[in-house]
């Protein structure tokens, strides 16, 4: 049963690699390069969930989007860690907040790409009044944090605004109503996780694709499309999407007033893999408290392949097509920034970024690299 399992996973696996050959995927030699290089990854977090953390008697967090396991445009403010939970028991949250500004807890039914999904409880930190340099512990279950029917797992999005070498938060949970060693594994169980597995890397890599591939040609290049909330995702986010497309001697300027939010920021997204773009080599986002706001409170960002000397620049590596991002949390009313692009030729020369180095730094203590 488990070699049956296994060849069906490696099958499904290969079947995988084939289809990146696909016209629906980025078809340049470096995009294809990168799209096996995410298919890998993808097989790590995947496994990882549906192997190692598959008992919600007995949860751990799994760290996933992090400089490795990346999918589904992660926010480069966050660090993002899951556990298995189920509505029939409790647990205990203990941590530490260290230099973490704020988190958000979601209790889901699933990820975005997976038939089940959607978020069924949320709660911000800093409205349960923890913050930074805070003691954690919540209990999952009773008291503040219910389990509704359908609960699968407990997501934490940490947010980081000001990148400093810090502790990062900590997180431990367990369960309450378990304490029994697990049983020894057995076959039907260790196949039907490995099928799992398969099934979710299947799920990641063609809910994504087919994703950014919809909401590419529901646009305009260059343009901004009206602002939405993610109807899967969670309640207090916002976002405003632009799709680039820029010749080698092209930027892309946008212009925006600030968005009356607790958090914003805007980021950079690969095409087919919708993976940020070299966090640690490059500067591809920014958030509130790295961003320059002009003297009329309106904000400037310049997306370009080469430094063009003005502040707020955003770096495409050199990439012709991709997406910027526009996100905030917590709005403080339904009124929407409303951001504008335009392209303009580029004529300015490129130089060295003193703040990469400090940004580096942060996300090797974020992600203990």
């Amino acid at each position: 049963m488990e070699l049956r399992a296994w060849r069906d996973l490696c099958h499904r696996l290969e079947a995988l690699g084939e289809s990146l050959l696909d016209d629906a995927y980025p078809a340049a030699p470096e995009d294809r390069a990168e799209g096996f290089a995410h298919l890998a990854e993808q097989v790590v977090c995947w496994l990882g969930w549906s192997v190692g953390h598959a008992d919600p008697r007995r949860p751990a967090f799994h760290r996933q989007n992090d400089l490795v396991t990346q999918w589904g445009g992660p926010n480069a403010d966050n660090a993002y860690r899951h556990a298995r939970v189920h509505p029939s028991l409790r647990y205990r949250l203990r941590g530490h907040m260290h230099g973490c500004d704020d988190f958000i807890l979601a209790i889901r039914a699933g990820f975005m790409h997976e038939p089940r999904h959607g978020t069924l409880v949320e709660v911000t930190g800093s409205d349960l009044g923890i913050g930074r340099g805070d003691e954690i512990d919540l209990l999952l279950g009773e008291g503040a944090i219910p389990l509704p029917e359908g609960s699968a797992m407990v997501s934490i999005r940490e947010y980081y605004i000001d990148w400093q070498e810090e502790e990062p938060a900590v997180w431990t949970i367990a369960c309450l109503d378990e304490d029994q060693p697990a049983p020894p594994a057995d076959g039907e169980a260790v196949a039907a996780q490995l099928a799992d597995a398969a099934t979710s890397i299947e799920h990641s890599m063609r809910y994504w694709r087919d994703y950014m591939l919809d909401a590419r040609a529901a646009g305009r290049p260059n343009t901004f499309a009206a602002s939405q909330r993610v109807a899967k995702g969670l309640p207090s986010a916002r976002y405003a999407f632009c799709f680039w497309h820029l010749g080698p001697d092209e930027a892309l300027v946008i212009d925006t007033d600030v968005p009356a939010a607790r958090y914003w920021g805007l980021q950079l997204y690969s095409m087919g893999w919708f993976e940020p773009i070299d966090p640690t080599g490059r500067i591809t986002s920014l958030n509130q408290a790295q961003t320059s706001v002009g003297p009329d409170g309106r904000v400037q960002v310049v997306v370009a392949h080469a430094d063009p000397g003005t502040p707020n620049w955003l770096d495409t590596g050199g990439r012709g097509d991709g997406l910027l991002t526009l996100r905030w949390f917590w709005p403080d009313s339904d009124q929407a920034p409303a951001p504008t692009a335009t392209v303009i030729p580029f004529e300015a020369a490129g130089r060295a970024r003193p703040e990469m180095a400090q940004r580096r730094a942060h996300l090797a203590w974020r992600f203990r690299t």
